[in-house]
């Protein structure tokens, strides 16, 4: 199928064949018109299309984020993956309608229009993946054309319900552009009195042909307000978009006494205190589209708010769209230009360039689609790409291609022994985007393609951990070998079936531990090889806090970061020790405020020859001190690591030191040489590592010490 594409380093407009995405909990839909948003998308492209300097200065926060990672992971380490990031292309658009041509939810059928929003979802691309609570039946008197319109519509929808507005009241819209079009109509059906205020004569002579009672521009705009009504605005809704806060002191001067100001559009905020503060007025920044917006809960997982939340995202696309089917809305007066999908580059051309006027601009798909609709795309592989591999060499196939994927496991893979076979992933672009990038022979979209391909002999699994477990067993029942991103399972029962497959099988499984592989590991496991004592070991993770709506929080996506981070160190200290775990006894700081339960912890795992090994993880330092230090004790010796760049061996007053200056050595690249190279892994350590992750978990909430069997998983 094809897609409009963003390159982030250039800011070039591309239209790219990607697989179909696949459906999860949502449905497939056909697009038949997609809306771009002018403001929303052209500020995008407008970034990407900054030098390096403009794109820093534009995104301190960003630049602060790689410069703490130049302290922890060496300028190299920081710079390859924030250019990584930034050579992978972005999706555009968040507003389309088209017909549901897979379902994956009992609310829609094979058949059904829709209109879908959501950025990431609803894209200008011939199929898009979309959640259920981000689609709406069409009803029937709305063209596909108008329904395109939802999403922005919604957002108007939202802006207009921060406003409380009851019948009869007068309400000023400063910015007449698409959404202060789409505003004034609504509070016209609202029963409301409406002045619209812009700069641009024609807007204003389209808001008035559209129904407002009045419009001006700001010559003469205090007047023409008194005589709108004298007391002021009941209501001011800011639609524009500009850096400046005059719509905001603008907003001040028109609202009557303890009105309200609502913020819908991107405009400067310096509020002047003076006026707000001596009508007392309230001032509301409008989020989005409605309750449920940036709730992973809600626009991931499909699960639905009680009807109280009365105005929910989903519940004012609804809304929204009845208002055009009852023509209290005429959006054919606004839409101005219509570009067919292979046009793209020309309508945004036509936006960044303003050589036409235009307000609302449509792309448009062709019946069944111009591109392919299967789920693989064959791709040639690019001659820099081209590399000589032995004959004999295994073909591996690549499941999941996420940040972590992409800056620490495949740029290693050119360097790999290997024929690049294919790359799965849930969305097309990220696929076709990586396949690309590392010379896969085809990507997809449908990960049991690569699991089908007798080709493949090897398979890397790196997706979001609730699906390491049964994607594993998926690839050890097609015979293949398989490397499986931490952590292997995210539950008891998981890690049983991992077991039984593995059991059954006969075929190598390997996890992502990549620290035991690191050089520098290795050189203090050989300094302490011949040691008489058990070990005293201390691994402290100076983590930084994740945002609470990650996914990798999510209970049923990710398992929290004792499942999902603190697998590594138990690990790193199997591997030291070279014994296995027997107990585990671990403490957490009660969550308040932002933190969270698992977040802030200490683990003392005991081990079977005697060793005592303690991880403290937190999330309340300074993420410019070091990240990682694990010390260990033993035989009047000790060895320190410090964020993987920094070794020390001492003993008998003797110190050896090295250093790594540009990067880290996290052992990447040699686990996937020894993954490839078919060396034996230890799955039965691996086996006890996650198991102690969940016996930590489960000594938090008992608080006791809790044993770790792993004749409970069947080894």
């Amino acid at each position: 199928m094809k897609q409009v594409l963003l390159d982030l380093q250039s800011g070039s407009i591309q239209v790219e064949n990607v697989p179909v995405p696949a459906v999860t909990r949502g449905v497939i839909v056909e697009n038949a018109y997609s809306l771009i948003s002018a403001g929303t998308e052209s500020s995008l492209i407008n970034l990407a299309q900054q030098s390096l300097v403009g794109k820093a200065k534009a995104r301190p926060d960003d630049v602060k984020k790689v410069l703490q990672k130049i302290g922890t992971d060496g300028p190299l380490s920081a710079y390859q993956q924030a250019m990584s990031r930034l050579a992978k292309p972005e999706p555009l658009g968040y507003s389309c309608a088209g017909t549901v041509v897979t379902t994956g939810s009992d609310d829609f059928e094979v058949g059904d229009r829709v209109a879908c929003a959501g950025a990431g979802y609803a894209v200008h691309a011939e199929y898009v993946a979309v959640p259920k609570n981000l689609c709406v039946r069409i009803p029937d008197g709305v063209s596909f054309r108008e329904a395109a319109f939802t999403t922005v519509g919604s957002i108007a929808m939202h802006g207009v319900r921060n406003a409380r507005v009851t019948v009869g009241e007068n309400v000023a819209v400063i910015g007449l552009g698409l959404i202060g079009l789409l505003s004034v109509q609504i509070l016209k059906a609202a029963g409301c009195r409406v002045i619209g205020i812009d700069i641009d004569r024609e807007k204003l002579a389209l808001a008035a042909d559209l129904g407002a009672d009045v419009v001006s521009n700001y010559d003469g705009l205090s007047e023409r307000m008194k005589a709108f009504s004298p007391f002021g605005a009941d209501a001011v809704v800011i639609t524009a978009a500009t850096r400046s806060s005059a719509p905001v002191e603008a907003a001040g001067r028109l609202v009557r006494d303890k009105g309200r100001v609502v913020v819908v559009g991107n405009v400067g905020m310096d509020l002047p205190r003076e006026i707000f503060y001596e009508k007392e007025a309230e001032v509301v920044v409008s989020r989005s589209y409605g309750p449920g917006r940036y709730d992973r809960n809600y626009e991931e997982r499909g699960v639905d708010y009680p009807i109280y939340v009365r105005w929910t995202e989903r519940r004012n696309m609804e809304a929204f769209l009845e208002l055009v089917r009852q023509k209290r809305i005429d959006l054919d007066r606004l839409i101005t230009h219509t570009f067919t999908l292979d046009d793209a580059p020309e309508a945004y051309n036509l936006i960044n360039t303003g050589k036409e006027r235009f307000i609302g601009v449509l792309l448009q798909y062709s019946p069944n689609g111009s591109g392919a609709a299967g789920t693989v795309i064959h791709l040639p592989e690019p001659e820099k790409r081209r590399r000589e591999v032995p004959t004999a060499a295994r073909t591996l196939g690549c499941i999941g291609a996420g940040i972590h994927a992409q800056s620490a496991l495949y740029p290693h893979l050119p360097g790999l022994p290997v024929n690049l076979g294919g790359l799965a992933t849930a969305t097309g672009l990220s696929a076709q985007t990586v396949a690309k990038k590392y010379g896969f022979s085809y990507c997809t979209t449908d990960y049991r393609k690569i699991l089908e391909d007798t080709g493949i002999d090897a398979v890397m699994i790196a997706t979001r951990n609730d699906l390491h477990a049964p994607m594993a067993i998926d690839a050890l029942h097609a015979g293949k070998d398989v490397f499986v991103e931490k952590p292997l399972a995210t539950d008891i029962d998981g890690l049983k079936k991992i077991v039984t497959a593995w059991n059954e099988s006969g075929k190598h499984l390997v996890v992502g531990f990549n620290r035991r592989h690191s050089p520098l590991a290795r050189r203090m496991k050989e300094f302490f090889g011949n040691r008489a004592t058990p070990m005293i070991l201390h691994y402290r993770v100076n983590a930084g806090q994740i945002p609470p709506e990650h996914w990798v929080h999510d209970d049923e996506q990710g398992g929290g970061m004792l499942i999902s981070e603190c697998c590594h160190f138990f690990d790193f200290m199997q591997y030291i020790t070279g014994a296995r775990p027997v107990q585990v006894y671990a403490r957490a700081i009660e969550p308040t405020g932002t933190l969270r339960k698992y977040d802030n912890f200490q683990a003392t795992l005991t081990f079977d020859d005697g060793s005592l090994g303690t991880v403290t993880y937190t999330t309340l330092g300074d993420r410019s001190y070091a990240k990682e230090m694990v010390e260990v004790f033993c035989d009047n010796a000790v060895g320190r690591i410090t964020d993987f760049r920094d070794l020390e061996l001492r003993r008998d007053g003797k110190v050896s030191r090295e250093r790594r200056w540009l990067t880290q050595e996290k052992g990447f690249a040699e686990e996937l040489l020894a993954f490839v190279k078919g060396e034996e892994p230890d799955f039965v350590g691996n086996v006890a590592t996650t198991l102690a992750t969940f016996a930590a978990w489960e000594s938090i909430e008992t608080g006791a010490p809790r044993e770790i069997d792993l004749g409970q998983v069947g080894l």
